[in-house]
């Protein structure tokens, strides 16, 4: 599988911001959606934010205007800017790329952990 590279996560209080980056070892991101997902302790993953290949975000409720998803198919690179950050936004982060019947093409591997206090 091709390899994902996770940066920008840490520790920030709540109302603060951060910017998730996700790079690809291979061009995956191009012509296929992309996605960042999270999985808190005992929790199952969850996508929060979906790019279709026409450039058409989604959002789940629970961060809906609060964060955008974003991709620079030139660098093999998508971005989570995350802002009026939440302690429930408390979760590993990942990212990937899915094909039309939804299989992802990269490694999920460790993700990004991002920690949000009160």
């Amino acid at each position: 599988q091709v390899q994902l590279v996770l940066s920008g996560g840490g520790l920030v209080q709540a109302g603060g911001s951060l910017r998730l980056s996700c790079e690809a070892s291979e061009n995956i991101f191009s012509g296929n959606t992309v996605a960042w997902y999270r999985q808190a302790p005992g929790q199952q993953r969850e996508a929060v934010a979906m790019m279709t290949t026409s450039g058409t975000p989604h959002y789940p409720d629970p961060v809906k205007g609060r964060f955008t998803i974003s991709r620079d198919n030139a660098k093999n690179t998508v971005f989570l800017q995350m802002n009026n950050l939440k302690p429930e936004d408390t979760a590993v982060y990942y990212c990937n790329a899915l094909t039309y019947y939804g299989v992802a093409l990269g490694s999920w591997g460790q993700g990004t952990q991002v920690t949000v206090s009160s």
